[in-house]
């Protein structure tokens, strides 16, 4: 049985041989030169074993590891005594492993010793547990000493010896519980716990052997969690002003953070540029679960803070095993209020500023020269993207405007950013990309003027509530919101695509029968989802036929009438708070509560359309139509009273009738298509019976 441990692997100095020493073996090289030492406390300990030994005739003893081939495996070891003279001098009791190790810049076993307040005996301790995974000829001299030829780790009671320490000693052996630090930290495994205490076998886990020998590679179970820190981006003055205080406090030390953010990303975004002026890396890292001993591991192995962008559902677990850590820097952000039943001991907890006005210094960084072809300032004033949605945006701008082979304009900033502000409204709404513009809209001046000044106010309002302290305070949002009342058909949804178009943001229309529910309570759950959804996406929230939400309260007298009104008490709270854009519709404003217009920024009447505006809205029907010569749209427009949606559905139901035949549309499909929408709305046709 000696036979397959009798031949000599290739010694630790082996590293880099044949080839002039290179910057990234140091790691290495200090690692070996440790082993070195080690090699001569263990021969010490070979030979204090083989002395008395009654074993050491038996032929049985060979079927383990014969006293012969330990000591070849001795004389074949390559330097096995350097500065060792065989008598123990140098090893004796009472000293551990690598006492006489002097470390060097490159040590980096000492290095984590500093940071995580490391013994002497916890040094020793890791250094023999993971002799064999650097070094093979360690395997059959632990197999020997262990007396089981099969047991190649190094076992508590082994560990102990090497380390001249007694084995009854309990401060030694306290070294090695679950509670001290290098179980606690990761650093060493203590495994077999069936086993008697002194024989468990002692494991140093792969990242930490890897890291000692210069691989910086992250622990694969992080491998999939890992994000890359966006690049801090140009702030205002007072986001800057907060990065520098945070720069300030990280740099005194360990601490413990939580910035509790209004919209997705303005925490990791504030951590990005607090952790740059500091001069210090940050290990962001997705909800990491189970693995929370391997995060802290490789923060304190990288010199790195912990960053987790967003907690779970449940985050008190995860933020005591975080704050349980005294020795790393943790950082975390997330939308809701710190709890503090989460940890008993509190993170400093803070306010993570936001982006404002669009953020266009930032815009302008992440874009480069790509930003100099339009008017930057007015394409991204309605985006507040952050943390490093903003830098993806413009990476996938570009990507767009290569795809089209041409320079970046304003659609690829709008239609990239417009992606990176992915919503969950879409369990309740339905999600609309506008196709049209102002040019779509045929409307008097006054309503249309006061379009403008919507789309005007959603665009400025962090400027003028927010900069220029105009916000009625209270808690009240910066919210934009609008009511259109008209007639069905006079153009309300249509408006609000335009007013979403215009701002580069989707439309997203509330379904009503998903939200509205007879279980008590469950209406106002469902409304919050989407205003707290709403607040924090790029979009245009749109009430279609408010009335059913928006209504007016009224006299109680029965408990129907009590839990309604709850509802709109509850939805003029929620009006107050609202930090996003949010137009009504409705078909009669007199049903809206009084309550709620006056929380409105604007009410937009939409009249029904006159003889001068019905001819514009047929002529802008068949703009795209091919359509045969003759055609009156005048008498059209003069004969049928009809609002722009049932002018529209006249003109699909004529194209519809030119396309069964393989023709033009012509003066009578326009005049059946008329026709037809007054047969709808139960009115008498001009021409037929009874006109």
């Amino acid at each position: 049985m000696s036979a397959p441990y009798a031949g000599s692997a290739p010694g630790p100095d082996a590293v880099g041989a044949g080839s002039p020493p290179d910057a990234s073996d140091a790691p290495a090289r200090a690692l070996l030169a440790r082993l070195r030492e080690l090699r001569g406390r263990v021969s010490t300990l070979v030979e204090r074993r083989a002395v008395g030994d009654p074993t050491a005739d038996d032929p049985l003893r060979g079927l383990y590891l014969s006293e012969e081939a330990v000591r070849h495996l001795l004389v074949t070891w390559p330097e096995t005594a350097e500065g060792h003279d065989g008598s123990g001098s140098g090893t004796g009791a009472g000293r551990a492993v690598g006492e006489e190790h002097a470390p060097g810049p490159a040590d980096r076993l000492a290095r984590l010793a500093g940071r995580a307040g490391l013994t002497a005996l916890d040094v020793a301790v890791v250094l023999i547990a993971l002799a064999p995974d650097v070094d093979r000829a360690f395997e059959p001299l632990y197999g020997y000493l262990n007396d089981d030829v099969s047991r190649r780790r190094a076992t508590v009671g082994l560990a102990l010896d090497l380390c001249g320490v007694p084995v009854q000693s309990a401060a030694a052996r306290a070294r090695l519980h679950a509670s001290a630090p290098l179980a606690a930290l990761g650093l060493l495994e203590v495994e077999e716990p069936e086993r008697p205490f002194l024989t468990r076998s002692l494991r140093v886990p792969d990242r930490l052997v890897a890291h000692l020998l210069g691989d910086d590679t992250p622990d694969a179970a992080l491998l999939d969690l890992l994000r890359p820190m966006p690049d801090p981006l140009p702030c205002d003055t007072a986001t800057e002003q907060f990065s520098h205080q945070l720069a300030a406090l990280l740099e005194s030390g360990p601490a413990t953070v939580y910035l509790r953010e209004q919209r997705e990303g303005d925490g990791l975004a504030a951590y990005a540029a607090a952790l740059r002026a500091a001069g210090l890396d940050g290990l962001c890292c997705a909800v990491p679960g189970e693995h929370v001993t391997e995060l802290l591991r490789e923060a304190r192995l990288s010199g790195r803070a912990v960053v987790v962008p967003a907690l779970p559902e449940r985050p008190g677990p995860l933020v005591r095993a975080l704050a349980a850590a005294p020795d790393v820097t943790v950082l975390l952000a997330d939308p809701r209020p710190y709890d503090p039943r989460w940890c008993p001991e509190d993170p400093l907890v803070l306010d993570a500023p936001g982006r404002r006005d669009g953020g266009t210094a930032a815009w302008r960084a992440a874009l480069g020269a790509d930003a100099d072809g339009f008017d930057l300032a007015a394409t991204v004033t309605p985006y507040r993207l952050g943390g490093d949605r903003l830098g993806r945006a413009a990476q996938a701008a570009r990507a767009l405007a290569a795809f089209d082979g041409g320079p970046v304009t304003a659609a690829h900033v709008r239609r990239a950013a417009r992606h990176q502000s992915a919503s969950g409204l879409e369990s309740h709404t339905r999600r609309i990309r506008p196709a049209v513009d102002w040019g779509d809209l045929v409307l008097p001046d006054g309503p249309l003027g006061q379009l403008r000044e919507l789309a005007l106010r959603a665009r400025h309002r962090n400027r003028v509530l927010g900069d220029w302290r105009l916000s009625a305070g209270g808690g009240r949002g910066r919210g934009v919101l609008g009511l259109f009342a008209g007639e069905s058909g006079t153009g309300k949804t249509l408006s609000a695509e335009v007013v979403a178009a215009d701002l580069g943001l989707d439309l997203y229309v509330v379904q009503l029968s998903s939200v509205v529910d007879k279980y008590v309570g469950e209406t106002e759950k469902n409304l919050e989802r989407i205003f707290t959804e709403a607040d924090r996406t790029d979009a245009v929230l749109l009430f279609d036929e408010a009335d059913a939400v928006f209504g007016k309260r009224s006299e109680v007298k029965g408990a129907h009438d009590r839990y309604a009104n709850m509802e709109s008490s509850y939805l003029l709270q929620r009006l107050e708070s609202f930090d996003g854009i949010a137009l009504l519709t409705t078909n009669l404003r007199g049903n809206i509560d009084g309550a709620f217009t006056r929380r409105l920024d604007l009410v937009v009447d939409f009249p029904f359309p006159d003889a001068g505006q019905r001819l514009a809205l047929w002529r802008h029907g068949l703009a795209h139509v091919p359509s045969a010569d003759g055609i009156d749209a005048a008498a059209l427009a003069r004969d049928f009273e009809l609002a722009g949606g049932s002018i529209r559905s006249a003109v699909v139901t004529a194209a519809y009738l030119a396309a069964g035949r393989g023709g033009e549309v012509t003066a009578d499909d326009l005049l059946e298509g008329a026709r037809r929408e007054y047969r709808k709305a139960g009115r008498l046709v001009p021409g037929e019976g009874g006109w």
